[in-house]
């Protein structure tokens, strides 16, 4: 009887196991048997960070130890270790760990690699936790290098994960005119696309300079769809501490172009928004330096404002691209056009927001304006779709 229920046990701890293991969502860069044949007697690159964990193990060293040759490392901004500020120059320089030399995308060579860095290797790996914004620049960083894997005749491979912010598409398409490191493609500023997508559409789109198509192969997710609301193992970047600041990060990520803190240099980056000049806000916040935010915006003043951090997931989800924070903090503050930047248009990726915000519109009327856009855009992605929407 006892041997009876002990075996019992074993069965049931087995079959439950089973289950959450289909049921988890599985990386790409997990599937090594379906990547690892196309490395074989390749000199390797990859671009990843912080982020390319493969469980416990970071893909780098899951690569070393499996006897690959991996010949370089290209960093994206905040760079390899993921600690470094937005927009903050990051050499070139060397793997602690692992002696493998790392070439800087960020800060150092640029807009794409030159010819002796593409020389190095057979075969560039993408392996890095995007958030699905526009305004990201993880994917336009590898689009760059899809370009050039194109021009100099490379492979690329995507071990794709998932978007957290996949649920949903919304926002203005970019305006080319508009184009730069924070708006590279002509998507919305939520695309609802993994990188795996963002790769396929590029190519199928003709999107690259002169209408290059890259050699790209994606390994997928498995267990997942769009509808899954992913939790990211670990913040992608310094000033996204959690989930909801991912959630929030659409909309107040706008503040970067006003005068407006959203919370830089304290714990609740992105979930907050203030001014020392806002009035009729009983919230208040002090930015200060702090690793990754070491000069953040309204440095050392106290900012009165709106905490966002008790905002139902729920909430944010339903209104989706948000103005009405920006639309808040520009009525309260009174500053009429000194309120916007020009970094905001490259945000936004379209001239008439800041028009119609300074016109008096509402954040819903606003949003009829690429309702229409967005509906289009989700049919023109469809057939790069790697899951069920």
């Amino acid at each position: 009887m006892r041997q009876f229920f002990i075996t019992t046990i074993v069965l049931f701890l087995s079959v439950t196991f089973a289950s959450a293991q289909q049921s988890r969502v599985i990386v790409g860069a997990e599937s090594t048997k379906e990547y690892f044949p196309i490395l074989k007697n390749k000199r390797v690159a990859i671009m990843s960070n912080h982020t390319g964990m493969v469980g416990d193990e970071h893909l780098l060293d899951l690569l070393l130890r499996n006897k690959f040759n991996v010949v370089a490392i290209f960093s994206p901004e905040h760079g390899f270790r993921g600690d470094a500020d937005a927009g903050e120059h990051v050499a070139s320089s060397v793997d602690k760990k692992t002696g493998v030399p790392i070439r800087s995308l960020y800060g150092g060579e640029g807009q794409k690699p030159s010819r002796e860095s593409m020389d190095m290797f057979d075969i560039m790996i993408i392996d890095i936790q995007d958030v699905g914004l526009r305004f990201y620049t993880y994917y336009a960083t590898m689009v760059r290098l899809m370009d050039a894997c194109a021009e100099y005749n490379k492979k690329m491979l995507v071990l794709d994960r998932p978007n957290p912010n996949g649920h949903y598409v919304d926002g203005p398409i970019l305006d080319m005119k508009h184009k730069s490191g924070v708006g590279w493609l002509p998507i919305p500023v939520v695309h609802g696309m993994t990188l795996g997508e963002l790769a396929l559409m590029t190519n199928g789109e003709r999107w690259l300079p002169q209408s290059r198509v890259c050699d790209v192969t994606v390994i997928k997710c498995k267990n997942y769809t769009h509808q899954t609301l992913y939790q990211v193992p670990l913040p992608p970047s310094p000033n996204l501490p959690n989930m909801k600041s991912i959630y929030l990060y659409p909309s107040t990520c706008l503040f970067e172009a006003t005068p407006v803190s959203l919370g830089r240099g304290t714990e609740f980056a992105f979930q907050v928004y203030g001014h020392p000049n806002m009035k009729g806000y009983d919230f208040s916040f002090t930015p200060k330096s702090i690793p990754g935010a070491k000069n953040p915006p309204q440095l050392n003043r106290l900012c009165y404002g709106v905490d966002l951090r008790d905002v139902p997931n729920e909430d944010i989800f339903a209104r989706g691209f948000d103005l009405s924070y920006v639309i808040d903090a520009y009525t309260n503050l009174k500053l009429d056009d000194h309120f916007f930047r020009p970094f905001f248009e490259k945000l936004v990726g379209v001239d008439y927001i800041r028009k119609m915000i300074i016109a008096g519109k509402s954040a819903e009327e606003i949003k009829q304006m690429w309702k229409g856009d967005v509906e289009q855009f989700k049919q023109q992605r469809k057939p790069y779709l790697l899951y069920a929407e």
